[in-house]
C-alpha cells in the first residue's frame, strides 16, 4: 500500500526502510477505523524496528479493531533529497499516507540527541511545529518515553505528553477522542483539558504557565485550570504477567540492529546507582513469571523464526527465578538450535553455569561496566561492585577460553580526581595480569582489554540531577589524561566525544526557553545529532547563542538544592528527599544496599500496591 514510487526506492540506498509490506504488518478496514495513529521512531528504519517498547505499544494500540497504529521512521537522507526534489510529505509506512491525515502522531523520545529528527520529521510532515500554530484539524502530536520525564526542552512543540508507561494510557487517550469525537463535542482544547483532567499520567504542556526568577531559575509552574493536577505522576502496569507483549512482530526485509526475539523480563531496578537515570524512573521492579516468558518466547520464535532470543532487562542477574527461567527456556531452544542472550549482566553475579548456558557469553568476547577506576568512586556512585568480583568474573571467561574483555567507564563523576582516573587503565591492566594468571588460557592468542569511557552526565531523576557537568576543557583533559597513562598495546581505548556530551546536557537539564534554539536548529536543517558525521558542536552553539540561551547556565552551572528544576512538574515515584539522601551519602562515600536487602525509602513501592520492590518496603 505504500505509495512511493518505485523510481525513488530504486535511486535511494536501502529502499527496504521505506517499502512496506513486512510479513506481520497490520492493514486494517479504513471503514471501521475511528482513529489513526501515525508512531514515529525518530530515527532510521534499522533502529526504530529495533526497539522494543515500539513493538509493544503498536501492537497494544492494535488491539483495538477501531484505532489503526501505523509506523514512521526519520527517512535518510538520500531519501529526504528525494522528497525535496518530487515535494512529497512523509508518510507512513503501512498504508503510505501522509501524516497530515493521522488523528494522532506520536514520537518515542529515547534519547535527547534526536530532537532535531522529531522537529525534522513535522517540517516533512507539514505539520506547523509549535502547538499554537497548530489548527483545529491538524494531528494531536503526542510524545513519550525516557526523555519525557523532562519533556521541557521540547514542551512547546508537543500537544501532549504521556508520562510512564503507554500500554494502557495511549489507548486510553486515543478511546477519549473517539468518544468525543462520537458525541459530537470536540475540539483541540476540549480534548487536551479533559485528558489532562481525567487520564492520570498525561501532561499537557501548554495547560501550564512557567514563571522565572531574575536569576534565570524556575519560580513556580501554574495550572491555567483549578482541575487538572500540579503534577503529572507517571503510569505503570502494575501485574507484568498481564501486560500486554505482542504474539507477533513485523519482520524486516533488510537487517537491522537487532534481528532477535526480544523477552521483557521484567521492569525496575533493585540496584541505586547513583548517576543511572533509568534505575529511578523505571522503579518499582514487576517481575513476570518463568511461565509466562516461556510461553510468550515459543510464540515469538513460532511467529518470527528467530535464532536468538534475548532476554531484557536493567539487570537480567537480578531476576529472582533466572535459573528456573534459563532451565525452562533452554529445554525447547537447544533442540531448535535457538541461542539465549543475556545483555546485562553484572559482574558480581556472573558465574560458569550462566556462560555455560547462555549464547552471548560463548562469543569471544565480554563486556562488563565497572564505571570507575576505583573503589572510592564506586562508593561515591554506589555501583556495589568490587574489583574481586571484575577480577573473578574474567577469569571464570579466560578459563573458559575467552580473550576479550570489554570495560565501560565514565569520566567526569562528582569528587573525581586524577587518581580516580589512574585506576582505569589499571583496572584494565589487572584483567591483562589475570588472564596470563589463569592456567587453562591459549598461549597462541593474545588478550585484549577495551575500555570505553564515556562523559557524565547530570541526569533528571537522579542523585547527581543537581551537579554541573565538567567543561569541555576539563573532560578532554581527562580523556588525555587517561590515554597517557595506557602503555600496553593489549589495552585498546576509546572514548565519547565532550562535545556531543556537552549538548546532551543541555538538552537532559533544559528548559522551555530552549524551544526557540531548537526552532532555529531545524529551519537551519540540524537533523541525525545523534550520528558523528552530522553533529555540529560549533553550529550548536551559534544556534544557542542567536537565541539567548547560554549552554552553561544548564550543563555547566551545580543547580541549587532548593531550586524549582525543569523537571519537577512531574512525578517519577521516587521522592526528591530520597534523591537529596542519595547525593549526600555519595559525598560522604557510603553505600546503599540493593532493594532487595533492605528497602531504603524510596517512595517508588507506592505506585504498584501489594506488589512491591521489596517485601520490606510494607514495613516502611
Amino acid at each position: 500500500m505504500n505509495k512511493i514510487s518505485s523510481t525513488i526506492l530504486k535511486s535511494v540506498t536501502k529502499p527496504g526502510r521505506y517499502a512496506g509490506g513486512e510479513y506481520g504488518q497490520i492493514i486494517k478496514d479504513r471503514e471501521k477505523v475511528k482513529a489513526r495513529f501515525a508512531f514515529c521512531f525518530p530515527d532510521t528504519y534499522e533502529i526504530g524496528m529495533s526497539n522494543l517498547g515500539v513493538r509493544i505499544l503498536y501492537g497494544a494500540l492494535n488491539a483495538h479493531e477501531d484505532i489503526w497504529c501505523e509506523r514512521v521512521y526519520t527517512p535518510w537522507v538520500d531519501m529526504q533529497e528525494k522528497m525535496r526534489e518530487h515535494n512529497l510529505p512523509l508518510t507512513a509506512i503501512e498504508s503510505g499516507d501522509e501524516l497530515l491525515s493521522f488523528d494522532f502522531v506520536g514520537f518515542t523520545l529515547q534519547y535527547e540527541m534526536s530532537y532535531t529528527n522529531v522537529l525534522a520529521m513535522l517540517n516533512m510532515a507539514k505539520i506547523p511545529l509549535r502547538t499554537k500554530d497548530r489548527g483545529e484539524d491538524a494531528p494531536i502530536i503526542i510524545g513519550g518515553g525516557p526523555c519525557a520525564y523532562n519533556p521541557e526542552p521540547v514542551a512547546d512543540f508537543f500537544d501532549l505528553f504521556n508520562i510512564g508507561e503507554g500500554e494502557e494510557m495511549l489507548p486510553e487517550i486515543v478511546r477519549l477522542y473517539i468518544k468525543m469525537k462520537d458525541e459530537g463535542r470536540y475540539t483541540r482544547a476540549e480534548f487536551l483539558h479533559e485528558a489532562a483532567r481525567t487520564i492520570k499520567g498525561v501532561y499537557v504542556p501548554s495547560l501550564y504557565d512557567v514563571s522565572y526568577n531574575e536569576d534565570g531559575t524556575i519560580r513556580a509552574y501554574t495550572p491555567v485550570y483549578d482541575d487538572i493536577p500540579t503534577k503529572i505522576e507517571k503510569r505503570i502496569i502494575v501485574d507484568m504477567d498481564k501486560a500486554y507483549f505482542p504474539e507477533k512482530v513485523v519482520m524486516p526485509y533488510i537487517e537491522t540492529v537487532h534481528d532477535r526475539v526480544m523477552l521483557e523480563v521484567y521492569r525496575g531496578c533493585i540496584r541505586g546507582c547513583r548517576f543511572c537515570q533509568a534505575g529511578i524512573i523505571y522503579r518499582p521492579v514487576r517481575e513476570k513469571t518463568p511461565e509466562v516468558l516461556d510461553k510468550q518466547a515459543k510464540c515469538l520464535f513460532e511467529s518470527t523464526g528467530y535464532d536468538e532470543i534475548s532476554l531484557t532487562s536493567l539487570s537480567i542477574s537480578d531476576y529472582t527465578q533466572l535459573e528456573e527461567l534459563t532451565n525452562k527456556l533452554l529445554c525447547w531452544t537447544d533442540d531448535k538450535m535457538i541461542n539465549l542472550s543475556l545483555p546485562s549482566l553484572r559482574v558480581d553475579s556472573f558465574t560458569k553455569e550462566l556462560m555455560d548456558k547462555i549464547a552471548t557469553v560463548r562469543s569471544s568476547s565480554l563486556t562488563f561496566a565497572p564505571e570507575a577506576g576505583t573503589q572510592r568512586l564506586r562508593d561515591v556512585i554506589n555501583k556495589n561492585v568490587a574489583e574481586d568480583d571484575l577480577l573473578r568474573a574474567v577469569n571464570v571467561a579466560f578459563e573458559a577460553g575467552k580473550t576479550s574483555v570489554k570495560l565501560y567507564f565514565m569520566e567526569g563523576l562528582p569528587t573525581e580526581t586524577d587518581e580516580d582516573l589512574a585506576g582505569i587503565p589499571e583496572l584494565a591492566s589487572s584483567v591483562l595480569r589475570t588472564f596470563y594468571k589463569c592456567p587453562t588460557h591459549n598461549k597462541a592468542k593474545k588478550p585484549q582489554v577495551t575500555i570505553s569511557v564515556s562523559c557524565f552526565i547530570p541526569k533528571p531523576f537522579t542523585a547527581f540531577q543537581w551537579e554541573a557537568q565538567d567543561t569541555i576543557e576539563e573532560l578532554e583533559r581527562k580523556q588525555e589524561y587517561i590515554g597517557s597513562k595506557i602503555t600496553d598495546r593489549k589495552i585498546r581505548y576509546q572514548h565519547h566525544d565532550a562535545k556531543v556530551s556537552r549538548i546532551e546536557a543541555v538538552l537532559a537539564r533544559g528548559d522551555r526557553r530552549l524551544s526557540d534554539a531548537l526552532e532555529l536548529a531545524c529551519r537551519e536543517g540540524f537533523m541525525f545529532d545523534a550520528w558523528d558525521e552530522y553533529f555540529d558542536y560549533d553550529k550548536w552553539i551559534s544556534v544557542l547563542e542567536r537565541t539567548g540561551a547560554d549552554p552553561a547556565f544548564y550543563a555547566n552551572r551545580a543547580f541549587g538544592l532548593d531550586e524549582t528544576l525543569p523537571w519537577d512538574i512531574i512525578d517519577c515515584g521516587v521522592t526528591k528527599e530520597f534523591l537529596l539522601r542519595e547525593r549526600a551519602k555519595a559525598y560522604a562515600e557510603n553505600t546503599t544496599p540493593s532493594c532487595r536487602e533492605n528497602c531504603s525509602g524510596c517512595g517508588a513501592n507506592k505506585l504498584g500496591g501489594e506488589r512491591t520492590c521489596c517485601p520490606k518496603a510494607k514495613q516502611k
